[in-house]
């Protein structure tokens, strides 16, 4: 049995490993952080050319099953699996792992895009950490307020005008997201609903302080695509 996994996450990388060397498995990554932490099994990266070049990488690896375990935020690899799983007549399963729910003390002011959160800022604060990734900085370029902007690699311009850049890669601690936002002064938090653990200290972290956080909805799964929420029923769809 060959296994498919469009990767690059956490959990990507636990699949690949669960499953290898039992089944094969190759785990495909966009090719988008400079030095990605490679999973067991075959790997490879860069995309594949939109619907037609998945279903021909399908067809051509003979791959039985696709499990699409990309980020949250990838919504274009995650419509473009849906049709080339439907075309290439192989079976597709989402693993995504469940959102962040606020909780008593949480000033979330929730947003269904950037641009919209760029615009949510107005009133809430000066000083942002901005924790969205180095994709879509664009939107913050006329923004009046001071950034942190953190990804794990160098962004580009257009970015915003008053900003520094903290380069570093999670799981991040509570301890140290509430140093970060003592030393830098921050009065407003910006983040997508990435989910999971790694990156979830910095809403404790806000939540404590007083801080408000602006939360990106994530996308829908694509209508009709099944949905594992974790891991382990990830693995045991494979083996079903």
């Amino acid at each position: 049995m060959h296994v498919l996994i469009l990767g690059g996450t956490t959990e990507a990388r636990a699949l690949a490993a669960t499953l290898h060397p039992v089944v094969r498995v190759t785990s495909s990554l966009a090719g988008r952080v400079a030095s990605p932490r490679l999973p067991a099994g075959e790997v490879r990266v860069g995309g594949f050319g939109g619907v037609d070049g998945l279903v021909d990488w399908v067809r051509a690896h003979h791959v039985d099953a696709v499990i699409d375990a990309t980020h949250p935020f990838a919504e274009r690899i995650s419509f473009n699996a849906a049709r080339a799983a439907a075309t290439a007549h192989v079976p597709l399963l989402a693993l995504c792992r469940p959102g962040w729910v606020p909780v008593e003390g949480d000033d979330w002011h929730p947003v269904g895009s950037l641009t919209e959160a760029a615009r949510a800022l107005d009133g809430l604060g000066e000083r942002v950490f901005l924790t969205t990734g180095r994709m879509g900085l664009a939107v913050f370029a006329d923004c009046p307020q001071w950034f942190l902007v953190r990804s794990v690699d160098a962004p580009e311009a257009p970015m915003p005008a008053r900003s520094d850049i903290l380069l570093d890669r999670g799981p991040f601690t509570l301890d140290g997201e509430r140093e970060l936002l003592r030393t830098h002064r921050i009065d407003v938090l910006v983040t997508k609903d990435s989910g999971g653990a790694a990156t979830a200290p910095k809403l404790r972290a806000a939540r404590e302080a007083g801080i408000p956080v602006v939360v990106v909805r994530r996308p829908p799964v694509p209508e009709g695509v099944r949905v594992a929420a974790t891991v382990e029923e990830a693995a045991a769809w494979v083996h079903g």
